[in-house]
C-alpha cells in the first residue's frame, strides 16, 4: 500500500503524515505514531484496555520474525469493516490514537557508564 492510499483510507479521521519504516509505512496523527502499514495491511496500535475490542471484531495482532523467534507487538490489524465504513475507520483509529497517548511517550535508556564499578558519585 503506497503512501497516497494509506492518506486517503484515514481521510474520514485525520490528516495524517506518513513514513517509510523497516520496509512498510509508519502512520502518525499530530505527530503521534498510531499505525503501521506493513505488507499491505493496517496496524492500529492497542493495548490492554483496547486489544480485547480488536480481538472480538476479527483483528490480528502484528507478528514479525526476529532472529531467532516472531515476535508480537501491541498493533492489531484494521477491522475489515472499518475499509468500507468511514464511521468505523474513525471509532477504531480513534481508539489507536488513545492507546498511544496512554503508552505516553518512550522512555530513552540512559547511556551505560564504562569503567565504572560504584554507583556512588565521586565527590566534587
Amino acid at each position: 500500500m503506497d503512501r497516497a492510499r494509506i492518506e486517503e483510507l484515514f481521510a474520514p479521521f485525520a490528516a495524517v503524515s506518513v513514513k517509510r519504516m523497516f520496509g512498510g509505512h509508519g502512520v502518525y496523527a499530530d505527530g503521534l505514531f498510531f499505525a503501521i502499514e506493513a505488507g499491505g495491511e493496517i496496524y492500529l496500535k492497542a493495548d490492554r484496555q483496547s486489544a480485547p475490542r480488536f480481538q472480538e471484531a476479527g483483528s490480528r495482532p502484528f507478528v514479525y520474525q526476529a532472529k531467532d523467534r516472531p515476535v508480537t507487538i501491541s498493533y492489531w490489524s484494521l477491522p475489515e469493516q472499518a475499509f468500507e465504513d468511514a464511521d468505523e475507520l474513525v471509532f477504531w483509529a480513534k481508539s489507536a490514537v488513545e492507546a498511544a497517548l496512554r503508552a505516553g511517550p518512550k522512555r530513552s535508556k540512559p547511556a551505560a557508564r564504562k569503567g565504572r564499578t560504584s554507583k556512588a558519585r565521586p565527590p566534587l
